[in-house]
């Protein structure tokens, strides 16, 4: 290919200079002037007449001035050469030079003129074009190239791809035309197509940048978020993994009403209002078809929690808060009663806060009733609106033995003793009623089979509210329980 390039120059270069001697060719480019000379020839000439061989001789000039020129254009100058202006496509073929001395000689020139390329038209289909001009394709899609060039004769074309990731300069193509059965983003980037005239050697280029689209491959997704710069509600279109970028169109609905047209759309306060609905529909330049979109609601927090909670003193006690319906999510604090119901409580040695998703819980260690009972409030907030719930903390004292407890019932059986010793049981028991009636009632005892059985009970620090919870021991059915107990069985 460059040997051919450098041949075709210098037959250019040849031509322009008006030389006719190397192998009487002459290559000319249309519009341009040539002299074509009468044979290599040194010495006296004798007269000279130059014929067009076309079917026949035509007559086109003579050094006998007593015959006109065929022509303006012809004239002749030194040694008999043609000298042609203005050359058309029409000037080009054969060329003849008689020349009478002694003998008549004949000396053929072969004379091509050559055309362009004058322009170089590139079409590409099955794309779009960007207000620059810069043309696109979608990702997977069939692209044909074309490219037409006037010229005389027709031009060599000659394909060159160069990538935008590589820099690369890929394998020329010659061909007017090619397909691409499949487009990817390695075959983004510029094509050129270059048309060369085989006479001339004269080239012409056209780069034309093709980008490769394609749209992102899920469905947006919305959501609220409060912006950590400004503290206000920014409304979230995520739609990614599409080049380039998408377009977005936030509205409120109902109505239609336009918002914004930005991934991240702030709202101002007096577009806040509980349940209010707001759309996003994304566009992209190649796709898809129908219309893309996701809808956000924005609303208050709900709470929900235990009413009551109870501590034992000296224990731990956990409670919790859960936020549901929260968007964008809430901010969860506790409070302590309502004398100051705007001061969080802050997490330290006594007080543990721990935040999971849209929940919290509080726990408290080493519970006291005097610090510690009372209400407790879980608040959330976010930017739409504010709910908080209360929670009562009971705290009861009680601890049996160094332990704590709640509510709990203790046996203690005796087995192995005497009937005197069970005889003087029941005596101490007589002596004993009497000074029931100046104490709590306490729990009973029951004798069965020569063994006692004696019950004592601490209910939360109340022997009242023993209740239900002790069942009467009867001795077959017939044996009552005693109203009283020895004042050594009470709890300790």
């Amino acid at each position: 290919m460059a040997g051919l390039c450098i041949l075709l120059c210098l037959g250019a270069l040849l031509a322009r200079q008006g030389s006719a001697d190397l192998g009487a060719v002459a290559i000319v480019e249309v519009h341009e002037n040539v002299t074509l000379h009468c044979g290599n020839v040194t010495g006296p000439r004798g007269p000279v007449t130059w014929y067009r061989n076309d079917s026949e001789l035509v007559f086109l000039l003579s050094s006998n001035s007593s015959l006109p020129p065929a022509s303006p254009r012809f004239s002749l100058e030194d040694a008999g050469a043609l000298h042609m202006e203005a050359l058309s496509l029409e000037d080009d073929g054969n060329y003849t030079c008689q020349e009478v001395l002694n003998e008549t000689r004949r000396f053929p020139v072969w004379l091509r003129v050559a055309s362009g390329p004058d322009q170089i038209v590139v079409n590409i289909s099955a794309t779009g074009a960007l207000p620059n001009g810069t043309l696109y394709a979608a990702k997977g899609s069939q692209v044909d190239f074309s490219c037409r060039s006037a010229s005389r004769p027709p031009p060599e074309v000659e394909w060159c791809f160069q990538a935008h990731i590589s820099e690369v300069f890929g394998r020329n193509l010659t061909a007017n035309s090619f397909t691409l059965l499949q487009m990817s983003q390695n075959l983004q980037g510029n094509y050129t197509c270059s048309a060369t005239n085989a006479l001339s050697g004269r080239q012409r280029k056209v780069t034309i940048e093709l980008l490769v689209y394609w749209p992102p491959p899920s469905a947006p997704q919305c959501s609220a978020e409060v912006s950590s710069e400004s503290a206000t509600l920014e409304l979230t279109c995520n739609w990614d993994g599409g080049y380039p970028d998408p377009t977005f169109l936030w509205t409120e609905e109902p109505g239609g009403v336009v918002v914004g047209d930005s991934k991240l759309q702030p709202l101002s306060p007096s577009q806040l209002s509980e349940g209010k609905k707001f759309k996003c529909v994304g566009n992209h330049i190649v796709g898809p078809a129908s219309e893309v979109s996701c809808v956000v609601q924005i609303s208050s927090p709900s709470l929900a929690s235990q009413p009551m909670k109870t501590c034992l003193m000296g224990g731990n006690v956990t409670l919790t808060c859960q936020v549901t319906g929260a968007n964008p999510p809430a901010k969860i604090q506790w409070l302590r009663n309502l004398t100051q119901p705007e001061v969080a409580i802050q997490p330290s040695g006594h007080y543990h806060i721990t935040q999971h998703d849209q929940g919290s819980s509080l726990t408290i260690y080493n519970c006291s009733q005097d610090l510690d009972e009372g209400f407790y409030f879980c608040r959330a907030e976010n930017l739409v609106g504010v709910r908080a719930v209360d929670i009562w903390l009971s705290v009861k004292g009680s601890t049996f033995r160094g332990q704590n407890m709640g509510d709990i019932m203790v046996l203690v059986d005796s087995e192995g003793e005497d009937e005197e010793e069970e005889e003087e049981g029941r005596e101490d028991i007589e002596e004993e009623e009497q000074e029931t009636n100046e104490r709590e009632e306490l729990p009973k005892e029951t004798s069965k089979h020569g063994h006692i059985h004696r019950v004592t009970a601490l209910v939360n620090g109340n022997l009242d509210r023993m209740g239900n919870g002790l069942q009467e021991l009867h001795d077959d059915g017939d044996a009552e329980l005693s109203d009283s107990v020895h004042e050594e069985d009470k709890p300790v």
